[in-house]
């Protein structure tokens, strides 16, 4: 404490000497023959130090202090203290004083003195709550209050949006989304490949080429293998250079679509404003004469330049397509209108109106006062006429923030070592470099899903797996292979709208290229990505109706982190399905005797008991439902057909779930009227029960067609034919009848109108038809009009029926309460 109360009292003492000091300062130049000027300058720096010294914050008290106003009066130590200061600290404080120091005093509770380790407890400051006010100087009368149960109370935690799983429907619906959206930019890549080929789009990109551009894109045969590609890559290099350097990005292209987390978001949402225009070919056009779009557009006219020149070019794309997993992130809430202007803003436009640009400054008279001359207030500076610009500055362009990315590219065909390498002169400015293309995982604009390449005849192909560098860990889980079961069906039927209908020696070369990409891929290093791997399973990802073969070996290990234990890591190829022995039953097959499951399936928690759960449940089955695998089944066959006998269940059919469970020596007949053609023959039949129709946990059994022996196969088909062709006869003669019946009507009606109009002439014939015609119209809008009378009266007493009033007191004659 001793220490502060020196560091106070020095502080007086400096502040007291640097007063004193200024006094003799201003008289000394009084005397002296210093010009006015330079006098006010000092004075204008002395009171601007002081203002800036004054603004200069306070120190942070320690809990337990208490600040108070210094004395005014001297300390007679100070001024004892303050004649021991040499020159060097008046000099200090010449020009600049420092404020004054405020005295500090700490009371304590105890007379003991505490070290300052004790102390240093007291500086652990919880900066979530207010800072106190220190300006505000407290009554000595008061006692120190230390209230520590703000110190241990925790404040409110923030909460982390965890966003719901997204349910079964849903996710069905956003797969078929995902899906159309696919095609939708199919069509947009193959329409912007067509448009690569115009020949006014390229013979307007040939210009910028150079004849040794030409020569290096299209070397001659007789380099070697090396030679010729070392001068493909030396030409695309200088053709990007160039491209690079007059090529102007202005506009934004695609990026990647997200989903909203509310309908709302999408009411008013509108795209940004410097949104690709090129919509149409003339404006694809126009962009290739200016250079200046999107760098998507870019892309693109980079490949329509190569093709001009001869060079096969594909055009990439990385389509971005809605996600149907419910982990991406979302579309965020569109930006809030602006509204009223803030303060500031309002301050800034009216000094932008009080003070025009060109306008000279209120305050120039001061400058001219600083110039150092005495005399420089007297000169006069002439005015500068200044004549408005003609033309006004162009604005700043904005600038374009877009993933680092590229999402179009072009790839091109190295016919020395027939392979296709990237290009891309814009966004990365990379060559022959495919690792450099794929986004992280946390780039917002851009997610590598689906990689197309398009030819310049406008053939498809998916290139994924040469770009991704996780392609079975990771991006497969994105894709619609891992969606649905018929997923990759659907990818490759949608690709073969683009296929050429026949595969060339290059593309077997690719396709063998893309294979070995995909067999490469090293083993994921953490536990999330062996979920659903294609090549990988760990144990704790099994299904519950997987489990591993009895030869199963080990591929490798991973741990849960560097502390966890390891796992083992198995092939997918040793992954077995089981089924329960009913399971089994119905794919036509059965469990042989004496085998040991696999596995046991535990019972599920049911929330109710009722009779339907009690029926499912097997007594004999405590440990839960055995299963077991396709090597311990064989085929289910039922007994044979024997004298024509069907045999039969206890329900009088036959299970006929698959077609290998016909009996030996018996016929499907697989129609409708088989039974009642067996029944009109006479010979044994067997109702085939083909499955069951669910509807919630209640199954209906569905019959179709029956079986018979093998040799009354022939005669049930024979009757079945007859019987159809009989309903069909009896259905020609109902509808001959019925269009009979409406041609004798017809013509009754024709006889009764000519046996009225025998004797009339055509004209008044003609004039009683308008009349006629008038009526119908009048007694049609009369019907009409009463019914809605009818309904509005019905509408306006409803508190009548029968003619009489009903009154609210009465209910069935008694009074109601």
């Amino acid at each position: 404490m001793a220490g502060r109360k020196r560091a106070a009292s020095r502080n007086d003492a400096t502040s007291t000497t640097a007063s004193g000091l200024s006094r003799p300062t201003r008289s000394s130049a009084r005397r002296s023959g210093v010009p006015d000027i330079y006098r006010e300058m000092l004075v204008e720096a002395d009171a601007h130090s002081n203002a800036t010294s004054s603004e200069r914050p306070l120190k942070r008290r320690r809990p337990g202090q208490r600040n108070e106003q210094s004395p005014k009066t001297p300390n007679p130590a100070v001024a004892t203290s303050s004649e021991d200061v040499d020159d060097e600290d008046d000099i200090q404080f010449e020009d600049v004083p420092p404020p004054v120091a405020t005295a500090q005093t700490v009371y304590r509770d105890s007379e003991e003195e505490e070290d300052d380790d004790d102390d240093l407890q007291f500086e652990d400051v919880d900066f979530s709550f207010a800072a106190p006010n220190l300006d505000a100087a407290e009554d000595d009368s008061k006692d120190l209050e230390l209230n520590f149960s703000a110190q241990t109370t925790e404040g409110p935690r923030k909460t982390v949006d965890r966003r719901k799983p997204i349910s079964k429907a849903e996710k069905d619906r956003r797969i078929e989304v995902h899906k159309m959206h696919l095609l939708c930019l199919l069509a947009h890549v193959a329409r912007r490949n067509r448009w690569c080929n115009d020949e006014a789009v390229q013979n307007t990109m040939r210009t910028m080429l150079t004849k040794k551009m030409v020569t290096y894109l299209n070397p001659g045969t007789h380099l070697s293998q090396f030679g010729r590609a070392n001068s493909l890559k030396e030409g695309l290099q200088q053709v990007g250079s160039m491209y690079r350097t007059k090529y102007q990005i202005t506009e934004r292209g695609i990026r990647r679509a997200l989903w909203a987390e509310n309908e709302e978001y999408l009411e008013n949402y509108s795209l940004p404003d410097d949104t690709e225009s090129t919509l149409e070919k003339a404006d694809f056009l126009e962009v290739a004469k200016s250079l200046s779009g999107s760098r998507d557009v870019g892309a693109q006219l980079y490949c329509a330049l190569l093709r001009s020149a001869g060079v096969e070019a594909r055009l990439v794309c990385s389509l971005q397509p809605l996600g149907f997993t419910s982990g991406g992130p979302p579309l965020g809430k569109p930006p809030k209108a602006k509204g009223r202007l803030s303060l500031a803003e309002k301050y800034t436009l009216q000094q932008k109106d009080e003070n025009p640009v060109g306008s000279p400054a209120e305050g120039s008279s001061s400058v001219y006062r600083r110039l150092g001359h005495p005399n420089a207030t007297a000169f006069h500076m002439p005015p500068m006429p200044i004549t408005p610009s003609s033309r006004e500055a162009p604005p700043a362009p904005k600038k374009i923030r877009e993933s680092p990315y590229p999402i179009y590219w072009v790839e091109i065909l190295d016919e020395a070592h027939q392979k296709w390498q990237p290009a891309d002169p814009l966004v990365t400015n990379s060559f022959w470099k495919p690792q450099r293309m794929e986004p992280p995982a946390s780039d917002r604009e851009n997610c590598m899903t689906y990689v197309i390449a398009f030819e310049a005849d406008g053939t498809a192909k998916d290139v994924t797996r040469r770009y991704a560098k996780a392609y079975n860990a990771k991006t497969r889980k994105m894709r619609i292979e891992s969606a649905e079961a018929t997923g990759e069906r659907w990818w490759r039927k949608a690709l073969g709208a683009f296929s050429r209908g026949y595969s060339t020696d290059l593309d077997q070369i690719e396709n063998n290229e893309l294979t070995a990409f995909e067999l490469r891929e090293p083993m994921p290093r953490n536990i999330a990505n062996f979920k659903d791997h294609p090549v990988y399973v760990l144990e704790r990802h099994l299904r519950r109706n997987e489990v591993l073969a009895p030869s199963a070996s080990v591929s490798g290990t991973v741990g849960a982190g560097s502390t966890g234990p390891l796992e083992k890591v198995y092939r997918r190829k040793d992954v077995r399905i089981a089924r329960s022995r009913d399971k089994w039953y119905r794919m036509g097959r059965q469990v042989l005797p004496n085998e040991i499951p696999a596995k046991f399936l535990p019972k599920r928690v049911k929330p109710k008991a009722d009779s339907i759960d009690d029926a499912d449940d097997d007594p004999s089955e405590p440990n839960g439902t055995p299963i077991y695998t396709y090597d311990q089944t064989v085929q289910f066959k039922h007994p044979p057909v024997v004298n024509g006998r069907v045999p039969k269940n206890r329900f009088r059919n036959i299970d006929l779930y698959v077609p290998s469970m016909v009996p030996e020596g018996g016929a499907y007949v697989a129609d409708e009227l088989g039974a009642r053609a067996a029944f009109i023959l006479g010979v044994d039949y067997a109702p085939a029960l083909t499955g069951f129709h669910f509807k919630g946990r209640q199954g209906t059994a569905v019959l179709h067609g029956v079986v018979v022996a093998a040799e009354y196969e022939e005669a049930v088909r024979a009757v079945i034919d007859g019987l159809k062709d009989h309903a069909a006869e009896l259905e020609k003669q109902r509808r001959t009848r019925e269009v009979l019946k409406a041609w004798k009507l017809f013509l009754m009606k024709l006889r009764v109108r000519k046996r009225i109009w025998a004797d009339v002439d055509s004209e008044e014939e003609d004039n009683a038809q308008n009349r006629m015609d008038l009526d119908n119209g009048k007694v049609a809008e009369n019907e009409q009009d009463f019914q809605d009378e009818a309904q509005q009266s019905g509408d306006s007493n409803e508190d009548e029926a029968g003619g009489f009033m009903i009154d609210d007191d009465y209910v069935g004659g008694f009074m109601a309460d």
